[in-house]
């Protein structure tokens, strides 16, 4: 299969460029008011094209996200479209709920997810949803360049959280959830989830504990990367080293639509385990489908699948990919190694709000933690999972470049030996049935992604220290 590209350059010379989902800059160095006009007007001429009338937008908690996006409504609306913009940050889930609960034609996130503070980024949502899909960001990628319009039109204003709260209670067990009277931890890390879990905890009248940390908004993510791993949660997995299973802290990244997970006693539980899990609960509900995954997620979830008798599609790195996938229809649930995960019955998005529910739901159901339950799917599949990444910054896109080269030709590694390759997105060396190697390039900057899956943590401490020095970094 031809191998993924991840950002492609556009003809107008603008220098903006699409990843994995939406386009994404430094704040005044190349994200300026000025380039968020022009996308936006891409983005406008594309809806007008397809003969779009209606679009929301949205923003999260960062440094000038409300006059970043103010501006590109006033744009939007400038051409003659009826633009919402939301009343306060929201979650890019909430967003991507309004274009469908307001019949919108489409989506502004206005957000940089997990990249540091000093990032800002353009999300677009088709009207179904979820994340633009290639085709969609390819024809709005066509128009960037075009002139902004500047006409004075009225922009809306819009606030759905009951609704979104209401739409998510609809897909819960609620008479388990309101007979709960444990404990549950929350930390936004200062983003756009802040207060959203417990609002919808108070709306609903849970007897459920939770605990928040970081729940106030803060533009520097209390300085850390807003992204749930385990080097970004330091305060969460300190306070969980004095709790008890099946106590758990749900965490969101930046703009809400990932997750992570903190077990009692300060474990770290990554997203393959919470990806596993959240499928062996769905199925266990009775709901059934295709399970989606990307090319960097975890083997163990290629085992249940088959165990439980579930198709399994692996597609490129991007949930765009995975939004596809839903889009056709039959897919019970579609995640990715980055903590976004997807489900059937809800929008074609990630969603960490509603996925910190489910994970909750399954302790309740179960009445087992989430490790014992993780425990469980590893013993009944025949397979354990252990796994890391690191990502290295290099000088330059055209060192990147020679080291990709350098690594296509798999061979030995840290004792392990190589059974083949894949090459789908990056190239992934095959350690027979018990794990794998992946090199991946950034296609927007340039950074070095490597991750290994392997049997025990030793082992894949010891490939990635190999890997690296292969690399010479």
């Amino acid at each position: 299969m031809e191998k993924a590209k991840e950002a492609v350059s556009n003809p107008s010379n603008t220098g903006i460029k699409f990843g994995t989902d939406g386009w994404r800059a430094i704040i005044g160095d190349q994200f300026t008011f000025d380039n968020v006009a022009l996308v936006a007007q891409a983005y406008a001429q594309y809806l007008l094209e397809h003969q779009g009338k209606r679009v929301v937008v949205g923003y999260d908690t960062r440094f000038l996200a409300n006059r970043f996006a103010q501006r590109a409504a006033e744009v939007l609306a400038a051409n003659g479209l009826q633009v919402y913009l939301a009343r306060s940050y929201l979650p890019t889930p909430v967003l991507s709920f309004a274009v469908k609960h307001l019949q919108a034609d489409g989506g502004v996130m206005i957000t940089a997810s997990h990249n540091p503070a000093e990032y800002l980024g353009f999300k677009i949502k088709g009207s179904y949803g979820g994340a633009a899909t290639p085709a969609l960001v390819a024809e709005v990628e066509k128009h960037l360049g075009a002139e902004p319009k500047k006409a004075s039109a009225t922009v809306h204003s819009f606030d759905v959280r009951k609704d979104y709260y209401n739409f998510l209670a609809q897909q819960l067990d609620m008479e388990a959830l309101r007979n709960y009277s444990g404990v549950m931890y929350h930390d936004s890390l200062g983003g756009a989830g802040a207060g959203w879990l417990a609002g919808f905890v108070k709306h609903a009248g849970l007897k459920l504990e939770l605990r928040e940390l970081h729940a106030v908004p803060d533009p520097m993510f209390y300085g850390v990367n807003p992204e749930p791993i385990p080097q970004n949660q330091f305060t969460v997995m300190t306070v969980l080293k004095a709790e008890e299973d099946p106590t758990f802290a749900a965490v969101n990244d930046g703009d809400a639509d990932r997750i992570g997970a903190v077990l009692a006693g300060g474990i770290n539980f990554n997203s393959h385990q919470i990806f596993a899990v959240l499928l062996k609960h769905l199925h266990r509900k009775g709901l059934s489908g295709r399970v989606v995954k990307t090319f960097s997620t975890s083997k163990i979830i290629d085992k249940l699948a088959h165990k439980l008798g579930l198709e399994l599609l692996v597609t490129p790195i991007g949930f765009k990919y995975i939004t596809d996938e839903m889009l056709k229809g039959g897919v019970l649930i579609g995640g990715e190694e980055s903590g976004g995960i997807g489900v059937a019955g809800h929008i074609p998005e990630r969603d960490g709000i509603f996925n910190a529910l489910l994970l909750l739901e399954a302790v309740i159901h179960t009445g087992k933690s989430l490790g014992q339950q993780f425990a469980e799917i590893e013993a009944e599949v025949g397979f354990k999972h252990a796994y890391d990444r690191i990502d290295l910054h290099l000088p330059s896109m055209e060192q990147l470049k020679q080291v990709m080269e350098k690594v296509q030709t798999p061979h030995p590694i840290a004792a392990q030996q190589v059974s083949g390759s894949e090459n789908l997105d990056g190239i992934k060396w095959l350690f027979n049935d018990t794990g794998w190697l992946l090199f991946r390039a950034s296609g927007t900057e340039p950074v070095l992604r490597i991750y290994c899956e392997a049997q025990d943590e030793k082992t894949v401490k010891a490939v990635l220290a190999e890997a690296r020095k292969l690399v010479g970094l």
